[in-house]
């Protein structure tokens, strides 16, 4: 018989909220993304749940938004990812800590020597999810006047990525000897220089701190990309991926495993995980309530200006209480333009109603009783359109606590969740082999 698969659980904790109007419900703590003892007691209560992973995304600039929209937003500020999950590291035992690193705009030495350190602090928990940077604002931020060009932003990702690895793979895993008797505290032949020069880096090497607990720690991407999807396939263990339904789910998945399959890689070597934002309710009525509350907070501000990028059209002169008229095409994203516009007929949504919902979240949703949201991630589970889910929380605390308290006993329930974590690492909870030293393999 067939084991049954199991479900991977990432949070989604930077922001702590997505939703744009997650600071303002009632009860939520609105500085809960930045705010130490909060967000300590986040990750306990994730803990708690038996998440795999507490994610930390991260911006390099004020995020390029009108000023109107921005002084509205609970994202303006947080705290620096390496220094956060450090300080978490000490108050939790087993949930992976994953942080954003830019390949666009930092060093591959420091990139490298911060998640080892990050990796040895917490037992073997770190995760490094690669992004490649497109903010303009950030580019100013690092001396340059704009941002580099998509796809050389993934041939550069990839050459760090190598540089990384082989940093991390400096000391072989034997090569502290630490004997006080000979004083030899580790052996020379155990240290490989990496001496590499490329296109973009230099880098002598090597890294100054041992092979991290994991051998590297968890590598995660979330590009779509073509480029994003094979820089993916070749180099990530997890993609945290933005699939607004299951159909493209499915799509998403057989994708990305098919290209695995060309590369030699196992399909359970990388774990696709779509960002989930779960509204939990006693019925499917209290959910949708809980949800149009929390979109009802999107100042309007900020939710038009929202509606018109999606549209490519200036929606300001729409009737903010009205259906949402014909819109002409433009030269922006149709695809982006029907599936709101598809969004509005299908709920019968009048023009504030779209703006808030897209100047909120308006990805992939489950909005319903822990029976009904346990339906659909199970389904997406069966039928291969994911491996689990980056979960997203619409307001904290009580959106995470009723996931943790409701949710996870129902998942745990069906066995499709585990009961207790069944190893320290990151590396465990995912089920991921620890990668073989490049320049040290073992000899059996």
């Amino acid at each position: 018989m067939t084991r049954q698969k199991r479900l991977h659980l990432g949070a989604f904790m930077r922001p702590a909220s997505i939703h744009t109007g997650a600071w303002r419900f009632p009860g939520a703590y609105p500085d809960a993304n930045f705010n130490l003892a909060h967000l300590r007691r986040f990750a306990q209560t994730l803990e708690r749940g038996k998440f795999d992973a507490f994610f930390m995304a991260d911006h390099l600039a004020v995020l390029n938004m009108p000023v109107e929209a921005l002084k509205r937003s609970h994202t303006v500020t947080s705290f620096e990812p390496f220094t956060l999950l450090s300080a978490l590291a000490g108050a939790t035992e087993r949930i992976g800590l994953v942080a954003t690193a830019s390949t666009t705009f930092e060093e591959p030495y420091h990139v490298a020597r911060r998640f080892a350190s990050l990796d040895h602090i917490s037992g073997g928990r770190a995760g490094w999810n690669i992004v490649t940077t497109s903010n303009p604002d950030a580019a100013q931020n690092f001396g340059l006047e704009d941002h580099m060009e998509h796809d050389e932003r993934y041939v550069r990702a990839r050459e760090f990525y190598d540089v990384v690895t082989g940093l991390w793979d400096s000391f072989a895993d034997d090569a502290f000897i630490r004997n006080i008797e000979s004083g030899l505290y580790f052996d020379p032949e155990r240290l490989h220089v990496l001496g590499h020069k490329g296109r973009y880096f230099s880098v002598r090497g090597p890294l100054n701190i041992a092979r991290p607990v994991q051998g590297w720690p968890v590598i995660v991407q979330a590009g779509a990309s073509e480029a994003g999807r094979q820089f993916a396939a070749e180099t990530a263990e997890v993609i945290f991926a933005a699939t607004p339904n299951l159909v493209a789910g499915r799509a998403f998945y057989a994708d990305v495993k098919g290209r695995l399959d060309r590369l030699g890689r196992p399909r359970d070597h990388l774990k696709i995980l779509p960002g989930a934002f779960v509204v939990v309710g006693d019925s499917v009525d209290e959910a949708r309530a809980k949800r149009a509350k929390l979109d009802s907070l999107v100042h309007y501000d900020s939710a038009i200006a929202s509606l018109s990028i999606a549209l490519g059209h200036d929606a300001s002169g729409f009737d903010p209480d009205g259906p949402l008229p014909d819109i002409p095409e433009t030269n922006a994203s149709r695809s982006a333009r029907e599936r709101v516009i598809e969004l509005a007929q299908r709920e019968n949504l009048t023009v504030r109603q779209l703006a808030q919902r897209l100047g909120g979240y308006s990805g992939l949703a489950f909005v319903g009783t822990p029976g009904t949201i346990v339906d659909e991630m199970e389904e997406w589970l069966a039928t291969d359109a994911s491996d689990g889910f980056n979960v997203m929380f619409p307001f904290l605390p009580a959106g995470l606590d009723d996931f943790v308290d409701k949710v996870v006993p129902e998942l745990q329930r069906r066995g499709i969740f585990r009961r207790d974590y069944e190893g320290s690492t990151l590396r465990d909870h995912l089920g991921l082999p620890r990668p073989e030293n490049r320049f040290f393999p073992c000899q059996l």
